[in-house]
This record gives C-alpha cells, structure tokens and sequence, in this order.
C-alpha cells in the first residue's frame, strides 16, 4: 500500500506538471492564433470538433479503462484483441463522419463543413492504430513517460498549426493542427511500446470482458457527449459563427481548473482505486476522501482567480473581437464548480463498475440543456444562454451523489466545506480587486 501511495503521488505530481505545461503551451498558441485567425475560424471548428467527439463516444467501449482496471492488462491476448476492436472502430468512425457532413451543412447552414468534417475525420483511424502501451503505462502509473511525450506532442503539433497560420491565416491552419497531432500522437504510442508490438488478434474471452464492462461505458459516454456538447450543438444554431468562436475562448479559459482535476483523476485516481477494490467500502471512501481533499484545495484557488479576475485575463490578452467572452468567463468559471466536486469522486463509480449512475445524471443535465437554453436564450439572450451553460451541473451532481450514496462513498461533508472556502476565497479576493479601485 506504501508504495501504491508513492507511485499515486509521483503520478499526481507528473499530472500536474504535465497539465501545467500543456495549458501554458495551449494558451499561449490561443493568444497566437486568435491575432492570426478570425473568430468564425474557431466557431466554424468548435462545431466540426464537437461532431468528432461526439462520434468517438457514441462508439466508445471503454477499452482504455477495460485495460486499466482488468486483471488480464498485461496479457498479450487481451491487449491485441483491445487493439483489434480500436483499429475497426477507427474506420467506422470515418465513415459515419461521411454520412453525417451533409445533414450537419444543411442543419447549419455552413457549406464548408462538406468538406471539412471529413478531413478532420481522418484522425479517428490514425487514432485508431494507437498502441495499448499508452493504456498499460497508465495503468502502471507510469505517468512521467507519458507526460513528456505528451508534452512534446503538443508543442510539435501547435508549431506546425502556428507557422501555417502566420504563412496563410485560414482554416486550414486548425485542420493540419489537428491532424499532425493526431499522427505525432500514433507515433509516441509505438514509440512508448517497450513490450509486445500489437497485432490483429480475436479472443472469445477478452471479448466477453471488453464488452461486458464497456456496455456501461457506452451508455455513459453517449449521455456525456450530449450533456457536454449540447451547449455547442445549440449555440451554434443559436448564435452566429463569430460569437459561437467568441463564446469558445471564453469556455475554454474557464474550463481549465474542470480539465485539471479531469486529468489527475482519470490518470492516477481511477488506476490507485482499481487496485483496492478488495478493500471494504468504507477504508475505500476513506482513502478516497483523504487524497480529495487536497485536490480540491488546490484547484479552488485558479478557479476564485478567474472568477474575480477573469474579465481582466480577457481584455488585457485578447483584441477587440473577443472582449465578448469577458463577462462570459467569470460566470462561466462560476459555474464549473459543481461538475468540479462531481468528478473528484465520480471515478470511483467507475471503479466499482456503477457508471450507470453518471449515465443518468447526463440524462439530467441534457434535459436542463434541451428545455431551458433555448427558452432563456429567447428571453434574455446571450446573456441567458451563458447563465443556463453555467450552472448546467447542478443536476448532475446531484444524480450522481444519489449513486455515490448507494454505493457507500459520498463525500457531501467534505463538499460543504470545500464550497464554503471557495466563497471565502472569492469573496476575498473581491476586496482586493475592489480595493485596487477593480
């Protein structure tokens, strides 16, 4: 258990380095970009983007996850049999990107998508040829490896989408991005492969097991990508492509302290509990619990940052086309919280195989999204829209409490005092921006 706690915080201490330099890479490229390209240009991706990730969960079985928490993740059956579903999924994907480009330019309006949804596309099939070293590492908690890989990935990939953009400032800059990243990404996981090489392989029994954990991993992610995604899917038949672009810089900005506890969560937190599923439930949420409180901690502070001050990050980095998203990021960032609290323990449901319970607190989220986005986008507006997206977690967190509860591994106690010194944070903060004539 001693060395499982020193692998975790080894693990977290990679994932945070790792994150903190992937988003100062990421915001940096933003800043770049945003002077290079015009915000339809981003609007106009967000849209393509969002189809891509929608098709990816729509089909995702949890392999990923099925390796990380089975007792067969080290055998060359498995894994090749993993790879085998990946590698076949991967081309399905491409072809339903071809069957959906030319409802989505009619549903939107935008011709351009024609030919640019299947280009993007692509990446599902290089993606699909993969390794599952990246799946065994994690599993292993080798996460130092990973993250530089990672690391240098990313930097390659916004060089290349930089240079292009300054050469010659179209969409083509964000496409190539996007594809070039894809393929450094198929490169680093073979070249992460100090084991077997994958191949094609069929085992009734690996199978059996992938499908069996990850018939609730698809439901699941299916009801994510339309609680996740439904803000772009509306606001994109909502809004036009300059404020939807507008609307993105400012929600991806706040969406940084969510992604943060994401990443550590599903790269050290969900592998650590995997490994103490024998242990009774109660010792379980007691180590749970004990390693979130500090995360929580940790990730309040960011977050009370860019709620008070937010709107200054906007103005002082962004021109004139996006001073928009100013008043957009603060209510935005306001607003991850209760998603926050959510998955620093969702992942335990995960674990113990229940994803049922985040399946239908996405189902509540989704029919918040449906009914009252475009009602309050119809009575105040921008505005309504943005407060709607906002608090858009509440009733997920409260379904998936529900099931935390069942399961004997809620942690209401420690989210009302994590709240409470956020408020404090927020409210001190306030003052020092007040006194500073803010």
């Amino acid at each position: 258990m001693a060395s499982l706690s020193k692998q975790a915080i080894q693990g977290t201490i990679w994932t945070l380095f790792g994150y903190g330099g992937s988003q100062v890479l990421r915001f940096g490229g933003n800043l770049i970009l945003t002077r290079l390209l015009v915000p339809e240009l981003f609007g106009l991706m967000a849209l393509v983007n969002t189809f891509i990730i929608g098709l990816n969960l729509f089909s995702d079985i949890g392999i990923h996850p099925s390796i990380i928490r089975s007792e067969r993740g080290d055998d060359p059956e498995f894994l090749n049999t993993a790879w085998t579903i990946q590698v076949f999924r991967g081309f399905g994907l491409w072809i339903a990107c071809l069957l959906i480009t030319a409802p989505l330019a009619k549903f939107y309006n935008e011709p351009q998508l024609l030919w640019i949804t299947p280009i993007v596309g692509l990446r599902t099939i290089i993606a699909g040829f993969e390794s599952t070293s990246l799946a065994t590492l994690n599993r292993n908690l080798n996460l130092k490896t990973l993250t530089i890989f990672d690391f240098i990935v990313q930097g390659l990939s916004l060089g290349v989408m930089i240079i292009w953009a300054w050469i010659s400032p179209n969409i083509w800059a964000l496409i190539i991005g996007v594809l070039v990243s894809s393929l450094f990404g198929l490169i680093r996981s073979h070249a992460l492969n100090t084991g077997m090489q994958n191949r094609l392989a069929w085992d009734q029994s690996a199978l059996k097991e992938l499908i069996s954990f990850g018939r609730w991993i698809f439901i699941s992610t299916v009801m994510t990508f339309f609680a996740s995604q439904s803000d772009r899917l509306i606001l994109g038949k909502l809004l036009t492509l300059e404020m939807l672009g507008v609307y993105t810089v400012a929600f991806t900005l706040a969406d940084l302290p969510k992604s943060l506890m994401g990443s550590v969560m599903s790269k050290v937190v969900f592998p650590v509990i995997s490994k103490q599923l024998d242990l009774p439930r109660a010792q379980l949420r007691k180590n749970i619990l004990e390693k979130r409180k500090l995360l929580l901690l940790l990730i309040s502070f960011p977050l009370a940052i860019l709620v008070c001050f937010g709107d200054q990050l906007i103005l002082n980095l962004y021109d004139q086309r996006y001073e928009q998203a100013a008043w957009m990021l603060p209510i935005l960032a306001l607003g991850m919280w209760p998603f926050i609290l959510t998955i620093s323990i969702d992942q335990a449901l995960f674990a113990i195989g229940k994803p049922l319970y985040i399946a239908l607190g996405n189902v509540s989220k989704l029919l918040y999204m449906v009914i009252l986005l475009p009602l309050s986008f119809s009575v105040m507006g921008i505005l309504g829209a943005i407060l709607v997206v906002a608090f858009n977690d509440i009733s997920f967190y409260i379904v998936v409490n529900y099931g935390l509860w069942r399961e004997g591994i809620s942690g209401l106690q420690q989210d009302l005092w994590a709240s409470c010194i956020l408020v404090v944070m927020i409210f001190i903060l306030g003052g020092i921006r007040h006194g500073l004539g803010g």
